[in-house]
């Protein structure tokens, strides 16, 4: 689209129309509401709710405190809550094997929240590594992840989540071939109606450790001390593109970049050359230095968090997962 040329200054006053709010939310080209806002929430097999510490504000929440949350999102206009479960140590072992337990606290949450607030979508993250003690989210033999055992797994675990009644499944591993796999395999189930929203741009990043602190993730180890293998390198654009396509050709109903503020131009690509409901983490990281500045005094928080929101938004993000969303949307409204 051509620009029409502008009348020079002082016919043209671009502050004229910045000069009182009224007008500037009369012009404002992007909005931000409660319904593009996906609350990302952790779960843990205790009562309760325990603060995680690099994540002020945040709290691990009990399967009872989980349902209550639904139902605050659902007055909210939250459309939906995405679910990652702390699991404790002793239960974990190489194969991640209580992955698929249909009775863990994933199910436990899932069904609890439907029955409390049917209206709320429920995602749930597919991946190993909250249930590995070497916290990787695959198989791991001789030091490598397994890319088509992984995905039997995955399958497991994802089939265990639709039963359970999850809307949405969010594969997060970052294998190869997963989507198609699990989408056939929800066919064949009879669950034709569950979505996928597939990390389909999920990045080798340094804006997870708050995350990895509040589910209890085991320090990577078993010969592999980063997730360079599956995840994606930060410099690469054009694989990002590659990953989407392949993703949407085997069934995905939406797709997620993952980090989200680092990789705006990402989120804007895709939307451009796709055309599909496209959506961004505003991961741990992003969420603990708008928290840990603010709390120094270096910051409004308010709004800090409206302007990040905003962003995703403004790149062309159908919605975003964020930890902000209860305070977002309560402001919004």
């Amino acid at each position: 689209m051509t620009t029409p040329p502008l009348a020079p200054y002082p016919h043209t006053r671009l502050r004229r129309v910045r000069q009182a709010d009224w007008v500037r939310r009369l012009v404002r080209e992007t909005e931000v509401r409660p319904s593009d806002l996906i609350w990302s929430m952790v779960v843990h097999e205790g009562e309760g709710t325990i603060p995680v510490a690099s994540m002020p504000g945040v709290e691990r929440l009990s399967v009872k405190e989980a349902a209550k949350a639904a139902v605050r999102a659902r007055d909210l206009g939250i459309p939906a809550i995405a679910i990652f479960p702390h699991i404790d140590g002793s239960r974990k072992d190489a194969a991640g094997s209580i992955a698929a337990d249909p009775d863990g606290v994933i199910p436990r949450a899932v069904k609890a929240m439907k029955d409390a607030a049917p209206e709320v979508g429920i995602m749930c993250d597919v991946a190993l590594d909250p249930f590995t003690d070497h916290g990787h989210d695959g198989v791991v033999e001789g030091g490598k992840i397994l890319n088509d055992p992984t995905i039997d797994r995955l399958i497991e675990q994802g089939l265990m989540q639709a039963e359970a009644g999850a809307d949405i499944l969010a594969p997060s591993d970052m294998m190869d071939g997963r989507i198609g796999k699990l989408r056939a395999a929800l066919e064949a189930a009879s669950h034709q109606d569950v979505m996928i929203m597939s990390y389909a741009a999920k990045y080798a990043s340094a804006f997870y450790g708050p995350y990895r602190d509040a589910i209890g993730s085991a320090k990577l180890s078993a010969g592999q001390g980063d997730k360079k293998t599956y995840q994606m390198d930060p410099a690469n654009t054009e694989e990002a593109i590659r990953e989407v396509a392949l993703d949407i050709a085997e069934g995905a109903d939406m797709v997620m970049v993952k980090p989200g503020m680092p990789y705006l131009d990402i989120v804007r690509r895709i939307v451009d050359e796709f055309r599909m409901p496209t959506y961004a983490f505003q991961v741990s990281g992003e969420y603990a230095m708008i928290m840990a500045a603010a709390q120094n005094g270096w910051i409004d928080k308010d709004r800090a968090i409206l302007e990040s929101l905003t962003a995703f938004k403004r790149a062309g993000a159908a919605g975003i997962i964020t930890y902000f969303a209860p305070w977002a949307a309560e402001t919004l409204s």
